[in-house]
């Protein structure tokens, strides 16, 4: 082989090995995003952060976004080599149709999801669990309509009671309440409440033989589609009637806020007729904040799935801190403890597997890591999804804070009876 011959084929390897490195280079870089890009938890919100229940879904987000600090401020997921969350939020906007298309989009758009809570309304749960269940993606949920776990999926975890289950658990401690504190038990109740899921799953509960069971006789029994426009014609039959317990299942603040106050302008407000509320609105600052006169919520009873409660401290404190809020919702408080779920089931599975992670949760069993954000601190789930013995807590609004009254080891404080 001559000089030349030598000389050209080593320049012509070296050209090739350039040529080859150039090649490469792109598609090494492309490897190495795709592995930092799987490094990313995506986790998915699906919640109001427009419209009357735009509150809640912006207190969803607070403990979300808390608790996503934590995990990825402790190091990420471990089992993952370190792997950081993030949450995709989606607007759920004013309407079940809304909601869905929201999660419509927020799916396409982030097929690498592993997970998904949300939509704070029973009836935005119900459509959008259409579609996560088609797509596989575990979506955990405090949202209380009794049919969100009826209806045979294999991937939605409901981590609160029932609305059902709070009536039917509640009623019988709200009654022992009224006997203690005056002496006698009421012998007649009222409804008012909207014809969203949650609401109507309550109520059909207490129509369905609880109130009988307690010893009551319904008396008053009014629906309305929020947002109302005028409570008058519906609080002037709560006045005819004057039930001696008065269950008002509204949904949202504004609503709330027309009620309570309507309540008082008849006459029937401050202790006439006991209030109990169920859901985590009729408990947030803001109000506390609208409402004309705050003493008008003093010893009103909430009915919710999960609190700020005894042995939470800690938690209730740098949240506090961080946010600027005056306590612990519900929904910061469950959408935290959701975070800490679906890091406990990755870190089972050590895979970015959407089915692995639904079936971690579908067998969980625990009583420490994200049990503590759950009241009852365990956390397993029955074959429909369901939590199994999620109990459920009383909170009361006592000199213009809400306060845990039930049950006692979790409670904050002692109930209170406002004297007429």
């Amino acid at each position: 082989m001559s000089k030349y011959e030598k000389t050209h084929k080593l320049t012509r390897r070296a050209s090739l090995a350039t040529l080859a490195a150039v090649v490469a280079a792109p598609l090494m870089m492309a490897a190495g995003q795709a592995a930092a890009e799987a490094k990313e938890v995506k986790v998915i919100l699906v919640a109001p952060m427009s419209g009357p229940w735009a509150r809640q879904g912006q207190l969803m987000k607070l403990g979300a976004d808390m608790a996503i600090d934590d995990i990825n401020k402790a190091g990420g997921v471990k089992a993952l080599g370190g792997a950081k969350f993030k949450l995709i939020v989606a607007d759920a906007g004013d309407n079940a149709e809304k909601a869905k298309q929201a999660a419509q989009l927020v799916l396409s758009r982030h097929p690498d999801a592993i997970g998904g809570t949300g939509s704070w309304l029973s009836s935005f749960t119900l459509a959008v669990t259409e579609l996560t269940e088609r797509a596989k993606l575990p979506w955990l949920t405090l949202s209380y309509s009794d049919k969100i776990t009826e209806r045979g999926f294999r991937y939605v975890f409901q981590t609160s009671p029932t609305g059902g289950a709070q009536s039917r658990g509640s009623l019988p401690t709200i009654v022992a309440l009224m006997k203690k504190y005056t002496g006698k038990a009421p012998k007649t109740a009222g409804i008012v409440m909207d014809n969203t899921a949650a609401p109507v799953s309550y109520a059909k509960a207490l129509r369905g033989g609880a109130l009988k069971k307690a010893g009551l006789k319904l008396v008053v029994d009014q629906t309305f589609t929020p947002p109302l426009s005028d409570a008058s014609p519906i609080i002037q039959k709560v006045r005819s009637a004057r039930p001696q317990l008065l269950f008002l299942l509204a949904s949202n603040v504004p609503d709330d806020k027309l009620l309570v106050e309507k309540l008082a302008e008849f006459g029937l407000g401050r202790g006439r007729i006991p209030l109990v509320a169920n859901g985590a609105h009729m408990a947030v600052p803001e109000l506390l904040k609208v409402i004309a006169d705050p003493t008008l919520l003093n010893g009103m009873m909430i009915v919710t799935a999960n609190w700020g409660i005894k042995g939470q401290e800690k938690l209730i404190a740098r949240f506090t801190k961080r946010t600027g809020e005056p306590w612990l919702t519900q929904d910061s408080v469950s959408t935290y403890g959701d975070m800490m779920i679906f890091k406990w089931a990755l870190e089972k599975t050590g895979k970015l597997d959407r089915v692995a992670v639904a079936e971690a949760i579908r067998t969980m069993d625990v009583k420490d890591g994200p049990a503590a954000y759950f009241p009852g601190g365990r956390l397993h789930f029955e074959k429909n999804g369901r939590r199994a013995g999620a109990p459920l807590v009383i909170i009361q609004w006592q000199n213009g804070k809400p306060q845990t009254i039930h049950p006692e080891s979790a409670a904050t404080a002692k109930p209170i009876w406002v004297k007429r």
